[in-house]
């Protein structure tokens, strides 16, 4: 009963320092992840917008010409704002 004691003791020393190193390592582990974290976010966005329109509570044809209609919209301002930038301004 006694070598048992000992040994359970000895692991029970060993333990705190071995649990403070594998926290230590876990929560600062000097790395950076943000590309990890780049692409995550990317992956869930890439999903997302997919699943979205999918599961989305308009019809498909609705949807469609909803999506239209609102690029249509954005490249007909992009073109009224290049048209402007493109006459130049004279300031002689």
């Amino acid at each position: 009963m006694d070598l048992t004691a000992d040994s359970v003791d000895r692991v029970s020393d060993r333990a705190p320092p071995f649990a403070d190193g594998a926290r230590r390592d876990v929560i600062h582990s000097g790395r950076s992840n943000t590309l990890r974290h780049l692409l995550s976010f990317s992956a869930g966005v890439g999903i997302g917008v997919p699943a979205n329109l999918l599961l989305a509570a308009h019809g498909g044809a609705e949807l469609r010409d909803s999506l239209s209609a609102k690029v249509k919209d954005i490249s007909d301002s992009v073109r009224g704002r290049n048209e402007t930038t493109q006459g130049g301004t004279d300031t002689r």
